[in-house]
């Protein structure tokens, strides 16, 4: 069995406060595209954890002490041909110095006899 993806999941994670503004210019660029229906998306409550080296410039906290933060984690389905934009968008509208962020791979049902 032979699978093209076509459409990956980006996932970051969203200090609550800015939650709706890194999506709706994520939604508003194409992302989150369900076969009729735009501007898709889920969100999750949860708990961040990071400590900056001396290096980082962090937004929430200070260098070389731990701290944890309420995120929101933002799920979004994007065109394999748009995520570079996606990408692009999200590193300009969030306020972390390096946001986390995942790429997942998804299958298409159609792919599965």
């Amino acid at each position: 069995m032979r699978f093209e993806v076509s459409k990956v999941k980006i996932v970051v994670m969203v200090p609550c406060d800015y939650l709706e503004k890194v999506r709706m210019a994520v939604l508003d660029a194409g992302a989150g595209v369900i076969g009729n229906y735009t501007h898709c998306s889920t969100s999750f409550l949860g708990i961040g954890t990071f400590k900056p080296n001396k290096e980082a410039t962090p937004f929430i906290g200070k260098s070389n002490s731990f701290e944890t933060v309420q995120e929101e984690r933002l799920e979004v389905m994007v065109q394999v041909s748009d995520v570079k934009k996606i990408l692009s968008i999200i590193k300009e509208v969030h306020p972390y110095e390096e946001p986390g962020i995942d790429i997942i791979p998804l299958l298409d049902e159609n792919d599965f006899q």
